[in-house]
């Protein structure tokens, strides 16, 4: 961040948190939590203004992102929709009053009940919603707009929830082009914009069709695609068309942008999981943490 500090940003249950350290991470202080104690599914912050967006709600709260000028220390709303709270409180004055609350324009209604992603693209923000459409504001959070030409996807009659709903959960932008990004939908899988998200195209072709034949399991690679249970999508820094995912039946691979997927679960101790991170200098190293199979209890093996 531009303090010349290291900030570790978590989001909770219980609120957003700013762990802050010294350069050589030897002492940290914890600070939070933070937005008024709303679930926070993701934080992210802009190193050279030092500002954080925290994005989350719920059913009683409904879904906002949260915006802090100042490395998390001060914090404000942007309600985007409605929740229970909401109701309850429009109907019992003695309730709204004691909680404070006050009636706040929400432009997308009930639309959604949380953000789950934020992503920054150039000067504009985007965020990912549960059930599942892509938000982009031009004023650093403050108003946002649908990205219709993902919601009006031509396959999006097709898309299915995962065990989690239907969540738009991974945002990944070209730092040298942010027209061309990425997002993760489970069970939609990996589409991909080249104009700023005004087209969208599905990317879920295998490399290797032969690989993924024969399976059984309804979320395995099947006809000609790796699935689309697609459960997080990471872009490799500095090689261009680079991807990995971790979707429900493996760890793939894509050197062309996501136009066709390898499989490089082997060695790997399951085909399971969620996490997914690649190391910020070295592209070909990967992390992710398996677990042990969607119906085994989904715990590390």
């Amino acid at each position: 961040m531009s303090d010349g500090a290291i900030h570790l940003l978590v989001g909770t249950t219980k609120g957003a948190f700013v762990l802050d350290g010294d350069v050589d991470r030897t002492r940290w202080s914890v600070r939070g939590p933070y937005c008024g104690g709303w679930t926070i599914n993701h934080v992210v912050g802009d190193p050279a203004t030092g500002t954080l967006w925290a994005g989350g709600g719920g059913d009683w709260s409904g879904a906002g992102v949260w915006r802090s000028p100042d490395l998390g220390r001060t914090w404000e709303p942007t309600k985007l929709t409605t929740g229970e709270l909401d109701r309850w409180a429009a109907e019992e004055p003695d309730f709204a009053e004691s909680l404070g609350w006050t009636d706040q324009v929400a432009p997308f209604g009930e639309d959604f009940s949380q953000v789950w992603s934020l992503g920054r693209a150039g000067d504009r923000l985007y965020a990912g919603t549960k059930p599942a459409s892509l938000l982009v504001s031009d004023d650093d959070g403050g108003t946002w707009a649908k990205v219709k030409g993902l919601t009006d996807h031509p396959s999006a009659q097709e898309w299915s929830p995962g065990a989690a709903g239907l969540v738009l959960h991974t945002i990944v932008a070209d730092p040298q082009d942010p027209e061309r990004m990425w997002v993760g939908i489970s069970a939609a899988g990996v589409f991909a914009t080249e104009d700023g998200g005004v087209t969208w195209e599905r990317r879920n072709d295998l490399a290797d069709p032969a690989d993924g034949e024969g399976n059984s399991h309804p979320a395995a690679a099947s006809d000609g695609h790796t699935g689309f249970c697609v459960h997080h999508l990471e872009r490799a820094a500095g090689q261009d068309g680079l991807l990995y995912q971790q979707n429900h039946h493996g760890v793939w691979r894509s050197e062309d942008g996501g136009l066709s997927w390898r499989d490089v679960t082997a060695g790997l101790p399951s085909t399971f999981g969620f996490p997914l991170q690649v190391h910020p200098r070295d592209g070909r190293t990967l992390w992710t943490v398996p677990l042990n199979g969607d119906t085994e209890g989904r715990y590390p093996p």
